[in-house]
């Protein structure tokens, strides 16, 4: 494992580290043989210009011109040339006969000799700089001619050192090396900071693991059914998959990333729950065609940095578990209805025992009439078969909970009148939660009734439902359609869903919906849905 971890490529912040660390190195060095060799340069040129200004304030003097008269010029200008050498920080002040015999030098012993260079433009009147190596060293020199009128009468020479050059680049170059050292350093630490910032947003992963990882995120971003929608500290849209997109009613072509999640036209409630600072757990939401599922999480790493949040699609599924619940209703009924069926069954059967076999045989033909009478009568008003058995099963379960319902008189459902545009299941959906509301508000109440109407008005279904309960109060009228909404307590499963699955129904298929007070008291709620548009997108298949 030793060997596997050694051999595991520098994470994505070391190479970065690296790569700026050889980059700083090499512009500050670079930087510094630049300056090293420029200066130089400079001082060179510095070292000639001095000592060319030195050549001629000496050549001008007059006590130079007087001096070369005399018969021993090395007397009177041995001294002077000492002194002005050091005065101006030159390495020697030579002045020289035009033949270039020496009258003064820093070294006693080489006075009189030959002048060791070139003096031959000096002697023609001209001023020269050059590099030499003379009795002193390579030295930078200038030499210029002594003028009496147009005669040349004697040559001066004055140099600097080459070494004395370089002894003073050297310090300069010694102080850009420590503050270039400096700068290194610095950048270092500066460098080292930055990657180590960088190594904890990456989390120590290399430029491969973090290509792999963006694949791997690219490929189940796409592949997972299920809507993911990441916000981010603003609540701004930061990513959408495509199933986000299509249980949202979100276009693959527009563009909502970076757009606030409050502006996509998504219900009230659900942008509240996208919203909310706490997380949300399986909570049940409704778009316009959809029943999803919520859960949000924020994403935190010491601070709030947004919300992840996926939804699931559980539109067939809340259709099938309101089927279930219509199921299981019905099997209470007839549980119910058996065990009133075995009570009179119990019944007949004493009084035949007690030798009543004509009151036995009225008592059961009365029970047979009015069974078969509620089972005409819906029939006789509804013939479409799916309503006509919701209506028959609800009966049961309404007359157990000790509520009527009884189907009003001008109910008139022919049989296929429904296009297939109009599935049975929205019907269901539709008519059964609006009974069964209208159950739950009448249970209890004085004369307990529910009076349904399913009949066609103006090119449509009209299904109303009319109860004897306490009525809808005016001040909510709007608000019994919205998911959660309910004035009776919350059950294990909780309440507020089935209003906001018949309005979602109803505007799926273009109806209208509303609600109003009872004449009686109580509240009717109509559902309208138009039979001639459905007949029409399914002739066109829409």
């Amino acid at each position: 494992m030793r060997l596997l971890s050694l051999a595991r490529p520098r994470t994505l912040a070391g190479q970065l580290f690296a790569m700026q660390a050889v980059l700083i190195t090499v512009v500050v060095v670079g930087y510094a043989l630049f300056t090293y060799v420029s200066d130089r340069h400079r001082a060179e040129d510095a070292a000639g210009r001095q000592a060319l200004a030195v050549a001629h304030s000496v050549a001008d003097s007059p006590n130079v011109r007087e001096a070369i008269r005399t018969p021993d010029p090395t007397a009177a200008l041995e001294p002077w040339s000492l002194t002005v050498q050091k005065d101006t920080g030159v390495d020697f002040v030579t002045i020289m006969s035009p033949q270039g015999i020496r009258w003064t030098h820093p070294d006693r012993s080489q006075i009189g000799k030959p002048f060791l260079g070139h003096i031959h433009a000096a002697q023609q009147g001209g001023s020269f700089t050059e590099t030499y190596t003379g009795t002193l060293g390579a030295s930078i020199r200038a030499v210029t001619p002594v003028r009496d009128g147009p005669a040349v009468i004697g040559l001066v020479s004055a140099g600097i050192k080459v070494e004395a050059i370089s002894q003073r680049v050297q310090d300069q170059v010694t102080a850009l090396f420590g503050v270039a050292a400096g700068a290194l350093a610095l950048g270092g630490i500066g460098t080292y900071v930055i990657n180590a910032r960088l190594r904890r947003h990456t989390h120590g992963m290399n430029a491969a693991e973090l290509s792999q990882m963006h694949d791997y995120h690219q490929a189940a971003l796409h592949a997972v059914r299920e809507g993911l929608l990441m916000l981010d500290a603003q609540y701004q849209v930061a990513l959408i998959n495509d199933g986000g997109r299509e249980l949202l009613g979100v276009g693959i072509e527009d563009d909502v990333v970076g757009r606030p999640v409050d502006e996509l036209g998504l219900p009230t409630p659900l942008t509240c729950a996208l919203l909310a600072s706490q997380p949300r757990v399986d909570e049940v939401h409704l778009t316009n065609s959809r029943v999803l599922v919520v859960n949000t999480s924020p994403v935190s790493g010491g601070e709030r940095r947004g919300t992840v949040a996926t939804l699931r699609d559980v539109t067939e599924l809340q259709s099938l578990m309101g089927e279930l619940d219509s199921e299981r209703g019905f099997t209470q009924a007839l549980h119910s209805q058996a065990h009133e069926a075995a009570n009179r069954l119990h019944t007949v059967v004493s009084l035949i025992e007690l030798g009543r076999a004509d009151e036995a045989a009225n008592f059961a033909t009365a029970e047979l009439e009015l069974a078969q009478t509620l089972t005409d009568q819906v029939v006789a008003a509804v013939g479409e078969p799916v309503l006509a058995a919701l209506l028959l099963g609800k009966t049961a379960q309404a007359n157990e909970r000790g509520v009527e319902l009884v189907v009003s008189p001008d109910s008139c459902l022919d049989d296929g009148l429904l296009p297939k545009s109009l599935p049975a299941r929205d019907l269901v959906t539709i008519l059964g939660n609006l009974i069964d509301n209208a159950v739950d508000a009448a249970q209890g109440s004085a004369g307990a009734r529910v009076t349904v109407t399913a009949r066609t008005q103006d090119a449509g279904l009209l299904l109303r439902v009319t109860d004897t309960g306490a009525g809808v109060n005016p001040l909510y009228m709007e608000q019994v359609f919205q998911r959660g909404f309910s004035t009776k307590p919350a059950g294990p499963g909780g309440r507020g869903l089935g209003l906001a699955l018949v309005r979602q129904a109803v505007t799926r298929h273009e109806g209208t919906l509303k609600v109003a007070g009872a004449e009686g008291g109580g509240a009717v709620f109509e559902a309208w849905l138009p039979l001639r548009q459905a007949r029409d997108r399914a002739g066109n298949g829409v």
